[in-house]
């Protein structure tokens, strides 16, 4: 396995607000649009909540003292935006912020970099009832969360991200109905992906006149589309997908522009993009996340509708029934470099579920998620190694954790947690990822990014 890692090569862990925090109804915390999904029968497995989950907000300190064992440099987490402005707007909660604040000292206390991301997919229902992300409005109020936090947390959290995986916000929430809110229109989710997209931007020029010196990003789910057969229609196919999943939000951001094609697919639906907006979408950042789990195998529709989802029979696959491709981050780090010239780029999320059992000995040994990271560990330092900008790497995720619409039946976690008494067991793959970065620490290698 390559290690050629800089010294400074960051390396992390990352979660979210509603997948480990729990205390749902503590502190002032409002309803967001998760609690009312996981409400609604049907439509998460299990009938299964964020309410108590990891109960990572009373539990914060135990779990910063797996992060000082692990050898953690930084720790990427998410803010509850109902936490912090129970009704979207207006009258900010300070026990919310208070919590933010004790978790982000306790980190700094312990030598580990905060990484906040400010949106992962938990809107406050007031403002989905007043029409989600559909609305600029909920963009106009986006900012002024932002600002609220910066203005508490500013002083000491210098790498913001602004919004994780915008594409599944937009597409699973507003397109397909998987996720929260649940709703099924072209026209609502083309409208929340232009709006989350405005929201970034502006919320860019906020955090720098917070915190000037800050390092300001946001994390895109990135994934190679590859035709599944050798023909044209199936080239065409995965070209069609890339512009849907991957370009409609790397060319505003990089490009000040939506893809033609992209436009051209979704049809009549168009972004409700005003003067002045792709300038703003297109603000300069100091990094891009990368999120990567799989490659997407794509076949021609014949009926000419949207691309057809394909399968390799033979590829391994987790318990997400996702593709096994280390090969893949490799190609899309080397994609944004080439194709876009981004800035440095961290790896915020990358992992595997697997079906994990405590044994007889009380331990837990996860031997595929072990080759999993250790295979795309690799992909990045060969991604580094040819001179892509890569600075860091997140695993997904530090703890077990409520998996969205698969509710607790899917763990991703390096640390079990028993859910019926939220006790910690780390997996073997945290003993395994802890001794890689211990070993990057003790033999410095020859540089392989600038930095």
């Amino acid at each position: 396995m390559a290690t050629a890692f800089p010294t400074d090569f960051l390396w992390g862990a990352a979660t979210a607000a509603y997948q480990i925090e729990g205390a749902a109804h503590e502190d002032g915390r409002g309803e967001s649009i998760w609690d009312r999904f996981c409400a609604t029968p049907g439509r998460v497995r299990g009938g299964d909540s964020g309410a108590i989950a990891c109960d990572f907000y009373h539990r914060y300190p135990q779990d910063v003292e797996l992060m000082v064992e692990l050898g953690l440099d930084a720790f990427r987490f998410s803010i509850a935006w109902p936490r912090v402005l129970p009704d979207g707007r207006g009258s900010v909660n300070e026990a919310g912020l208070d919590f933010y604040d004790r978790l982000v000292d306790e980190l700094l206390a312990r030598g580990i970099t905060p990484f906040p991301t400010l949106y992962h997919w938990d809107l406050p229902q007031a403002l989905e009832d007043a029409g989600g992300w559909t609305e600029r409005a909920t963009a106009e109020a986006f900012v002024e969360y932002a600002e609220a936090v910066a203005a508490r947390l500013g002083d000491r959290v210098a790498n913001w991200t602004t919004h994780n995986e915008p594409s599944v916000a937009a597409w699973l929430g507003y397109l397909w109905g998987i996720h929260a809110p649940g709703r099924t229109s072209a026209g609502d989710a083309v409208a929340a992906a232009h709006h989350l997209l405005l929201s970034h931007g502006w919320a860019v020029d906020v955090l720098r006149a917070a915190s000037p010196e800050a390092q300001i990003g946001i994390a895109l789910s990135i994934m190679p589309t590859v035709p599944a057969g050798d023909t044209e229609g199936d080239r065409q196919a995965a070209r069609r997908l890339d512009a849907v999943v991957n370009r409609w939000f790397l060319d505003p951001l990089f490009r000040g522009a939506y893809p033609v094609d992209g436009l051209e697919h979704f049809a009549p639906a168009a972004p409700p993009a005003r003067d002045g907006d792709l300038q703003a979408i297109a603000a300069p950042l100091d990094f891009l996340g990368v999120n990567y789990y799989f490659r997407q195998l794509v076949r021609e529709n014949p009926d000419g509708g949207d691309p057809l989802p394909a399968k390799d029979p033979d590829a391994p696959r987790t318990a997400m029934g996702w593709e096994i491709y280390p090969d893949g981050l490799y190609e899309v780090l080397v994609r944004l470099r080439d194709d876009y010239g981004t800035p440095p780029i961290y790896v915020t999320e990358n992992g595997a579920a697997f079906g994990d059992v405590r044994g007889h000995d009380g331990a837990v040994h996860d031997p595929e998620r072990q080759a999993y990271i250790e295979a795309h560990v690799d992909a990045v330092a060969r991604a580094a190694e040819a001179g892509v900008p890569v600075h860091g790497y997140f695993v997904w995720s530090l703890l077990d954790n409520f998996e969205w619409a698969e509710g607790y039946s899917k763990r991703f976690g390096i640390v079990y947690v028993d859910y019926p008494t939220l006790e910690r067991i780390p997996k073997s793959s945290y003993g395994w990822y802890r001794d890689l970065i211990a070993r990057t620490r003790r033999a410095p290698a020859a540089r392989v990014a600038a930095r």
